[in-house]
């Protein structure tokens, strides 16, 4: 009897284990943009081929006027509002136009059910074709958003003028040598490295693992104070109480508004993904020096791991790599960088790309 028992109890288990790994493994709808009764669009947007639409806001020189023209890509579970740290000087005295938008499923733009790394250069080429920036663009992504320069710049580099990839994100099943993978992906936190293997392994779970409340998980996806150095948070809540002081806070709950699913989640798989191109084998879009590709980053960084950009900056001797060594992931953030980065991009000025990159463990 207790055999028998055991057994209905073993039976009820796996059907509750089944259901639940079904219903998890269906993403939820997304909350429609503009719909009667639904969310509100806030932002100016644009109409792409496949129907969808982009929002973006545009600053900088007016952009008739502009000797440059720039399209900065926000990071993770941020938008447009985000920004770049460019000052009024350098933009009137190079003549920049700026143009920011939100990412697929971010913000006020659409989300797209067909979303991956060609969807989103080429999400960034209609946008740039729909506003007529003309046959070149510049390209800055920060964080997260370096993963869709790494698709500019292999997908559509002949659209480029130049590209930076400031603090970009990296994955850790890129081709790497096995001692820079270790050395990297054991520097994290074990709760990220949990999740991380989920998007990369088991993405169809993402979204429940990282809406469920009964275990934790990334301190990184949840932004908590941990996953940033000391400099990075005295960075941060300077940058928030200016922001507070001037009535320009940015709404963090902007970027989901669409659900988890379709902001972050979308974003953590495809950059924990096989990847279709490897950027470590990319070709120089500029083989004769008429543009700038440059990587931004700080050794403290506790979000994204200096082992894989030196060893991408070493495999590619044209990217100018820069390495701030009392930097974290608010690199941009600190006095200036956010001018140099953009003054390098457009003039080409500042240190030369370096040939030798200190070197991480094979």
């Amino acid at each position: 009897m207790k055999m028998v028992a055991l057994s209905k109890v073993t039976l009820v288990f796996a059907a509750a284990l089944l259901g639940w790994a079904y219903q998890a493994t269906r993403p939820p709808p997304p909350a429609i943009l503009g719909a009667p009764g639904g969310l509100p669009i806030t932002s100016p947007r644009v109409r792409l081929k496949d129907g969808r639409h982009l929002a973006y806001t545009e600053n900088g020189v007016h952009k008739e006027n502009a000797r440059y023209k720039v399209i900065f890509v926000h990071g993770f579970a941020s938008t447009k509002e985000s920004g770049f740290p460019v000052s009024q000087e350098l933009v009137e005295e190079l003549g920049v136009y700026m143009l920011f938008f939100d990412r697929a499923g971010y913000g006020d733009s659409d989300a797209n059910p067909k979303r991956c790394l060609k969807s989103d250069a080429t999400d960034v080429e209609e946008l740039a074709d729909a506003l007529q920036l003309g046959d070149k663009f510049y390209v800055v992504g920060c964080s997260m958003g370096g993963y869709v320069a790494w698709s500019c710049l292999h997908y559509i580099p002949h659209r480029l003028a130049g590209a930076s990839l400031v603090v970009p994100a990296v994955n850790y099943w890129w081709p790497l040598p096995d001692g820079v993978r270790r050395s990297a992906y054991g520097k994290l936190d074990s709760r990220d490295r949990r999740t991380f293997w989920i998007a990369h392994h088991a993405p169809p779970l993402l979204c429940a693992w990282l809406t469920q409340t009964w275990l934790p998980t990334s301190p990184i996806v949840r932004g908590e104070r941990g996953a940033f150095t000391d400099k990075d948070w005295e960075i941060l809540t300077e940058l928030w109480r200016k922001q507070r002081e001037s009535g320009q806070q940015v709404d963090r709950a902007k970027a989901t508004r669409q659900g988890t699913y379709e902001s972050l989640c979308r974003d953590l798989t495809i950059l924990f993904g096989t990847w279709e191109l490897d950027p470590t084998e990319m070709r120089n879009p500029f083989p004769d020096g008429e543009g700038v590709v440059s990587i931004w980053q700080g050794y403290e960084d506790r979000i994204v791991q200096v082992e894989i950009q030196r060893h991408v900056a070493r495999r590619l001797p044209w990217v100018r790599y820069h390495e701030r060594p009392e930097a974290g992931h608010a690199l941009p953030d600190m006095d200036g960088v956010g001018d140099e980065i953009v003054r390098e991009l457009l003039l080409g000025a500042g240190e030369a790309p370096q040939s030798e990159p200190p070197r991480a463990p094979q």
